[in-house]
Order: C-alpha cells, then structure tokens, then sequence
C-alpha cells in the first residue's frame, strides 16, 4: 500500500444544505445526535437537532429564538442533564434542555454586545471543580459563571480603564486536574493571547501571534497544561508547548502556515492529544500531528528549565467547499466521526480513517 492510502482519509459520509447562517455545530454526548445553531435571514436564532439516518441526516428537533445564536458548549453540564449553553448576538447566555428547548434552564444577560465565544469544563466528567462557563464578547470582557448562581459572575477578566477594549474572539478552559486549579485562555482581535489563573486571579502569561486569534484549545482539559493551539488570520496557527513556563522566555511555540486563508478554529482528537483538525477560510480542513522533540526541557545558564517545541506535520487534507469551514466537532464517543458547517449553510458528518495509525 502507498504511503498517501496508509495515511488517515477524510472522507464526506453526510451532509445537508440549511436555509439559515449556521455558526456552530456540537455532538451530543453518548448519541448518534448533534445541535446545530445560528441565524435566520430575518434575525431570529435556530436551534435544530440533527440525528444520523441510514442514507441521510434526519432533523428530530428545531426551534426558533428570538435573537441569532453564535456559539454553544455542552461542556458544564452533566452527562445526564446534557443541557446546552449558548452564546447570542445581544449578550445573552443561555442554557437549554434540548427535550424542551423552547423555554431557558438558565438564562443571564452575559454581555453588553455579542458573545464570540464560549466553553465549559466541570461537565462531562471531564475536569475537577465546579462546572463552570466562559465567555468572551466584543465589549473586551471575558467572564466565568457557574449556572447554580444568579445572575453575577464568579470571575471577571476586563481591560484597566486607560486600556483600548479588544474585541475576544475566543476562549477555552484548562489546567483543571485539581479542585482548585483552573486556567482560561483568551484570544483577541489585534492578536493577544492571556492565561487567566482562576486560583490566584491573575493573568499566568501574556503573548501576541501578530494577527487576530480565531480559535483557541488546549489539547485537554482535565490534565496539567500540556499543549495549546491558537488559529489566526493571515493563515497561520501556533501550537504552544504549555508545560515549562520561562520566567523570561515563557513557553516554546511552532508555527505553521495552512489553508492560504484564515484559519477559523482548531478541535484535538479526544482520544488522542497529539492529533488535531484546523478549518480553513477556503472550505477545507487539515488534519495535523504533534511531534514530542526527544528532551521537552533543558537547563538555561542560569539553571532554569526552558521549554522545548516539537514538529507539527501535517497528516492530510481535504476541500469541503467554496466558503469557510467556521465549526468542527469530533464525536467524543466514536473516534474518528465528526460533524463540520461552512458559510454555504451546509453541514456535513464526515468520517476520518486509521487514526489509530497515528
């Protein structure tokens, strides 16, 4: 067998056009099912469940919110309740029970302008601590809640008042393998990247990649800060090797250019760390392997550990469409199905071969 038939395919199972914007996709967790959500031409939300039928996928639920929904996360919820928390374009976060999904569980004006983005942890079983929710909007902040509590944050990352509010494209939870340890990433619009401690309340490590920061991930949650990848404009992504942090230097990094357009987000393999899929401004999307280096540290003159990057390679790569590839999600229960959407209003099941191979 060839190398490039050896190597993991890509391959389009399913798809099906949509009359709305779709904006995220999400699998449910322990089903054949998944959400998508976004924006109707007339300015309402949608809000459909998705279910895979023998020959093509089959809507099972749809409802229509009063305002556009830009992202969501089953990530603070439980593997009972699986209720999902979205972010729309007036500020609000939401959480519903997909069976009665026309009424909100939990709902809070979050922000003043819309909300880009959101994550969770605590849910899942995946992560220590309370389930808690993050949310970054275009008004510059990025605030924490945990949906027992009314109404108030539990934790507020806003600029000085003598500093320009950025627009926060993206965020994500790590470093949660205590009670007490917690870590949140942002992303901004002029290219910062900031690790909010959770624990200590301060901000652990601030850098600039030059361009808007599309998406950002750590490769797991639950684990000590082992890797982050951060997607940008002018298509670029940088994956960070997070474990060693350089009182100076602060931690190693590896660029990579791909997809000759913006890279729009990044999703790790749950069952493998090192694997991950990049979604390009040109309607495709590129599987990537991390390389550990053989020393991931060595010993500076003045006897501190600095941090070594490894190699990123790119596994394979496939076109979807015309226009960009804005949401992914592996399937945390089978490995290698995953559901993607494009601005062409599609959303495509797509099946990833011989990961295992990796």
């Amino acid at each position: 067998m060839s190398s490039a038939l050896a190597n993991p395919q890509i391959i389009a199972h399913l798809e099906k056009s949509l009359n709305y914007t779709i904006f995220d996709v999400k699998w449910i967790p322990c089903s054949a099912r998944f959400v998508v959500i976004g924006s109707h031409a007339r300015g309402t939300g949608a809000l459909q469940i998705f279910e895979l039928g023998p020959k093509e996928l089959v809507c099972t639920k749809a409802y229509e919110k009063k305002e556009s929904l830009k992202c969501c996360t089953f990530g603070a919820t439980s593997l009972q309740e699986r209720h999902l928390a979205t972010g729309s374009f007036n500020g609000k976060m939401e959480t519903f029970d997909l069976e009665r999904g026309d009424v909100p569980v939990y709902s809070v004006k979050a922000h003043n302008e819309i909300i880009n983005c959101i994550d969770g942890v605590g849910g899942l079983g995946i992560g220590l601590g309370a389930p808690e929710i993050v949310t970054g909007s275009r008004d510059g902040t990025v605030k924490v809640w945990d949906v027992r509590q009314e109404r108030d944050p539990v934790a507020l990352m806003q600029p000085n008042e003598n500093e320009t509010r950025r627009d926060c494209w993206a965020v994500a939870f790590g470093n949660t393998y205590t009670e007490s340890e917690r870590i949140v990433a942002a992303g901004y619009d002029n290219g910062d990247i900031k690790l909010f401690d959770l624990r200590t309340m301060s901000v652990r490590w601030e850098t600039n990649i030059k361009n808007g920061v599309c998406g950002l991930q750590f490769d797991r949650k639950d684990i000590l800060m082992n890797k982050l990848v951060a997607t940008s404009l002018e298509s670029k992504f940088v994956t960070f090797d997070v474990r060693v942090q350089h009182p100076k230097e602060g931690f190693p990094s590896v660029s990579e250019k791909a997809h000759k357009s913006t890279i729009w987000g990044v999703r790790h393999l749950p069952q493998n760390r090192d694997v991950y899929m990049t979604l390009g401004g040109n309607g495709s999307i590129c599987l990537w392997k991390y390389n550990y280096p053989k020393e991931r540290t060595k010993t500076d003159s003045e006897g501190k550990e600095v941090g070594i990057a490894g190699t990123v390679e790119q596994v394979q790569n496939v076109m979807l469409g015309t226009q960009p590839i804005s949401a992914f999600d592996w399937s945390p229960d089978k490995e290698g199905l995953c559901v993607c959407s494009g601005f062409d209003q599609t959303v495509r099941v797509c099946i990833v071969t011989r990961l295992k191979s990796l």
